[in-house]
């Protein structure tokens, strides 16, 4: 049974393993903890959102057997916009991923300290996180290996161990579950509510798993006739990853008092009112998210580096490593020292910002042409459903640019 669920799940899971990361699990704790259930809506909406979109660059991965950045590489025929385009995917994804990372790092560590306490070295006017560095060899292992199987069992267990954690908190808190039907289905947007929902959306709907996924598809399938398999396997694990996310504000949810700003303070929130044992499967859960796109975040810029830069060897060449390498390092060393890049976050999100509504929109038009994918290309329903998110992602992109440049708008 065991062999048969790791033989029928794989990148879809990385996927959810890559969204679930620790600034998710800070928004969706700060969404439960200010409006409840009132919220979970916007998780649907965004888990929906995201199988459209995943499949669409799964479906691209496997039918042409190229990796998002290779596709838009050669189908972009105008050298200047072709040019722009790389630039800016280059930019957001392998810049943005490096700035990212140090969070990701963190988050792991904020659930480790959370299940043994904190763990630091003093170095002349320097106190460094040992725990950074801990998190990083892991990371480092799992991708120095080498091996697509062997990385894709060790983060679907990741995976499996942080649904466990984070679902069972929530049943844990015991919530009232027609309201949860209703905070589900029925939208609601609270007073002071309106960045929460674009920042549930926005950190579910990710630029980087687009290219990801079309990548990660064809390390374990290559026949068209893998499509339906391909298709279960984004379908199951986005919506995983999506309860995840909604069992997150649920736990969040039942806090009605004291000051909570991210999973570690729920944690010791949940402590007294749950018991220890609630405290300890948060601190896993979120340890578990923290460390998978800690490893997921290098992989994709790797990736992203790869088609780009039309690199032909696989995940054991020295360049891929090196593109990897570098980022968790970064991510290691801005983590164990506590520093944090601003400018390069800053700039990191503008490129986001633009990257997201320009790659939703390359990537509706692409899935649209015959000559890249055949027989395979968009119906009427998944060009439909597609325009919808791509107006969305422009309304985020903007939202994204207004934030950093403080235009007003919102």
């Amino acid at each position: 049974m065991i062999k048969n669920l790791f033989k029928n799940i794989g990148p879809g899971t990385l996927v959810a393993a890559a969204f679930i990361g620790p600034g998710t699990v800070t928004l969706c704790t700060l969404a439960g903890v200010n409006f409840g259930f009132n919220l979970l809506w916007a998780m649907v909406l965004s888990i929906v959102a995201t199988i459209v979109l995943q499949e669409m660059a799964a479906r691209l991965g496997i039918i042409s057997q190229k990796g998002l950045s290779e596709v838009i590489k050669s189908e972009i025929k105008n050298p200047v916009i072709n040019k722009i385009m790389l630039l800016l995917i280059l930019s957001a994804i392998v810049v943005g991923n490096a700035s990212y990372e140090a969070g990701n790092i963190s988050g792991g560590i904020l659930g480790l300290e959370t299940l043994i306490g904190t763990s630091h070295i003093e170095v002349g006017s320097f106190s460094i996180n040992v725990m950074s560095w801990v998190i990083g060899i892991i990371a480092f292992v799992l991708l120095y290996i080498g091996n697509y199987k062997f990385l894709e069992r060790a983060l679907i267990t990741l995976v499996l161990l942080m649904s466990v954690s984070f679902i069972i908190t929530a049943i844990v808190t015991k919530p009232n579950i027609l309201e949860i039907i209703k905070g589900a289905f029925v939208p609601k947007s609270p007073e002071g509510s309106l960045l929460t929902i674009i920042g549930l959306i926005g950190t579910t709907v990710v630029p980087y798993n687009l290219f990801l996924h079309a990548s990660l598809v064809k390390e374990k399938w290559s026949k068209k006739e893998d499509l339906k398999a391909v298709r279960k396997d984004t379908i199951v694990s986005i919506i995983l990853g999506g309860l995840v996310s909604m069992a997150i504000i649920i736990s969040a949810a039942s806090i009605t008092s004291g000051e909570v700003n991210n999973a570690a303070d729920l944690a010791k929130s949940l402590a007294p009112l749950y018991g220890d044992f609630a405290k300890y499967f948060l601190g896993i859960g979120l340890f578990a998210a923290g460390i998978t796109s800690a490893i997921t975040a290098p992989l994709a810029a790797a990736y992203v580096a790869k088609g780009c830069f039309g690199w032909k060897d696989g995940l054991k060449s020295g360049k891929f490593r090196f593109v990897w390498a570098i980022i968790l390092l970064l991510g290691v060393a801005f983590s164990s020292f506590g520093f944090k890049p601003i400018e390069i976050i800053k700039f990191a999100q503008v490129a986001n910002g633009i990257l997201l509504p320009v790659i939703a929109g390359v990537l509706l038009w692409v899935v649209n042409k015959r000559g890249v994918l055949g027989d395979f290309v968009n119906s009427k329903i998944q060009n439909a459903f597609g325009v919808v998110i791509l107006i969305t992602t422009i309304f985020l992109g903007i939202r994204g640019l207004d934030k950093v440049f403080g235009f007003g708008f919102f």
